[in-house]
């Protein structure tokens, strides 16, 4: 068991990670949950869809999942399928230590707290990031930030997007602030912390959001898009594209 987990588990869980609702991939499932700390809510009927999430963030198979934590393959695939699935505690320990996080994460104790509250790693460096490392990074859809101008000031916005043909593009409302990119020079941003090992990366496109209109294109991005966007709204029908004019990208490395 690591020290984290020992932590976590003798001191209660943490309040949660709130990452914002991002305007421009469907909503997650309701489910039931219980209050936890200073009114936070923690959703613990999840804990089988915050388990596949996880592994599959770290490209791990069940199988390889179920190796690093030493139990049945069977079981865990149960634990995945069922929402209302509650691990018992041995289970879950060896389940966050397998998957580099940690019991709350998995309890969905940080979901509203924002990310990097955890400490610094002892021998941690900044490293830069080639342009093909930034790229593949991004990968082919997530959550970022669309940094603007609004006549209410610089602003930055969450986003769902895709990645398609080289370019970032997001999908929104005409006439909404992530809209007003169309034209404009723009900085959108990814980043990852992991909170259990004090690591993390980001990646910084710059370029000027030009927006798509050509039939096939539009359909295109509608047909490769991951999903919806997380705020819904059946308006959200404006294709952004961000034209790359540079890309730049960090990491944290802990010695």
């Amino acid at each position: 068991m690591s020290e984290r987990t020992r932590g976590l588990m003798s001191e209660g869980a943490p309040q949660a990670r709130h990452s914002g609702i991002p305007g421009g991939t469907d909503s997650p499932r309701g489910s039931s949950g219980t209050t936890s700390g200073a009114g936070t809510t923690a959703v613990t009927g999840d804990v089988g869809r915050r388990i596949a999430a996880r592994r599959e963030e770290l490209g791990l198979s069940q199988e390889d999942a179920a190796v690093r934590a030493g139990i049945a393959v069977g079981y865990l695939r149960y634990l995945e399928r069922r929402p209302t699935a509650a691990p018992g505690a041995s289970a879950l320990i060896r389940l966050a230590d397998a998957l580099g996080t940690s019991v709350a994460a998995l309890h969905g104790g940080d979901v509203e707290l924002p990310p990097g509250v955890g400490r610094a790693g002892p021998h941690s460096e900044l490293v830069e990031l080639g342009p093909e490392e930034c790229w593949a990074r991004l990968s082919t859809h997530g959550v970022g930030r669309i940094a603007l101008h609004t006549p209410e000031g610089l602003a930055v916005l969450p986003v769902n997007y895709s990645v398609l043909d080289g370019s970032v593009s997001f999908r929104t409302a005409p006439g909404s602030a992530p809209a007003m990119a169309v034209g404009a020079r723009v900085a959108f941003e990814v980043d990852h912390v992991d909170e259990a090992l004090s690591q993390g990366w980001s990646v910084l496109v710059r370029g000027r959001g030009r927006a798509v209109t050509g039939p096939d294109a539009v359909r295109r991005l509608d047909a490769l898009a991951h999903s919806r966007p997380w705020a819904g709204g059946a308006e959200r029908d404006l294709w952004v594209r961000v034209e790359e004019e540079g890309i730049s990208g960090r990491r944290i490395a802990v010695r």
